[in-house]
Order: structure tokens, then C-alpha cells, then sequence
């Protein structure tokens, strides 16, 4: 690495050609290739949406000497068991040629501190249970709920 330090911001606009690779590869991680992978036009509405001011929704990258290593989304909400917002943390993902570096830390880091400015009461993601190396970090980040996720498409 060089010798500039790892920086965690909110993803502008004209990071899209960096972003888009991360994206890719965290929907390739999750088995999301080809036919199962969001189409064209719903990662460009996604991308769009970080930066409506009406959505709850943002985006956060890790830079390091100027190239993008990671990414994280968030959602604010309601949540019927506390008066103030809840952040989840909906996507996650540090580039493969760095991991083990701490950008994760630092982009979960740098979630709670969004959640913290924008008057979240709670973080809270889910990562599937085969993410063992992932919830090694996790477990020392946060705390696991107990909850199981249930889904239903549509």
C-alpha cells in the first residue's frame, strides 16, 4: 500500500467506474452472477438513490491512494421498538487484493458513525452463515441477535 492513510467517506457521484467493480464483485461473492445479478438499470437506480436527498438510503466507499477498496450501504428506518431511526447495513464488501487489511472495520466504523449523525439508535446486517471470515470481524464489532432471517420473493 502507499502512504496515504485509508479514508472513509460518503460515495460521490463521480465515483460510479470505482464503485461499479466492487459492486460487482460483492454480487459475485454472494452468487449473484449472470442471469441473477441486478440488471443494468436497477444497479444505475440504485446508484441514483444514494444520492436523492427523499431516499434513506446512502453509500459509503473506502479510498486508499485513490483507488476505491470498499464499499458499504445503508437504509435508514423506522423501527416499532425505539423512537429514533435504525441503520441497517445492507451491503459490504472490501476489494479481495486487500482484505485482512481492516477496511471492513473501518467502513462498519464509519456506518456507526453516520448512524450516530443522523440520530440512529441501532446498526443491524445480516451475512450469510458460510461468512466465516466475515463474522470474525463481526463478533468483534457488534453483537450477534439470535435472529434468523426469513424471505419470501415476490
Amino acid at each position: 500500500m502507499g502512504t496515504e492513510p485509508l479514508l472513509v467517506r460518503p460515495a460521490a457521484p463521480g465515483d460510479f467506474a470505482q464503485w461499479l467493480p466492487l459492486w460487482e464483485g460483492y454480487n459475485a461473492f454472494y452468487g449473484r452472477a449472470g442471469d441473477t445479478a441486478p440488471a443494468a438499470a436497477v444497479t444505475e437506480l440504485a446508484w441514483a438513490r444514494f444520492f436523492d436527498g427523499l431516499e434513506p438510503m446512502e453509500a459509503l466507499v473506502a479510498e486508499l491512494d485513490g483507488r476505491l477498496v470498499g464499499l458499504a450501504h445503508l437504509i435508514f428506518h423506522r423501527n416499532t421498538g425505539m423512537p429514533g431511526a435504525t441503520c441497517y447495513l445492507q451491503d459490504l464488501f472490501a476489494a479481495p487484493d486487500i482484505r485482512g487489511r481492516g477496511i471492513g472495520r473501518a467502513l462498519i466504523e464509519g456506518v456507526y458513525a453516520r448512524a450516530r449523525a443522523a440520530g440512529a439508535r441501532r446498526v443491524y446486517w445480516h451475512t450469510h452463515e458460510t461468512n466465516a471470515v466475515a463474522m470474525r470481524l463481526y463478533d468483534q464489532v457488534a453483537e450477534r441477535s439470535g435472529f434468523i432471517v426469513y424471505r419470501q420473493d415476490l
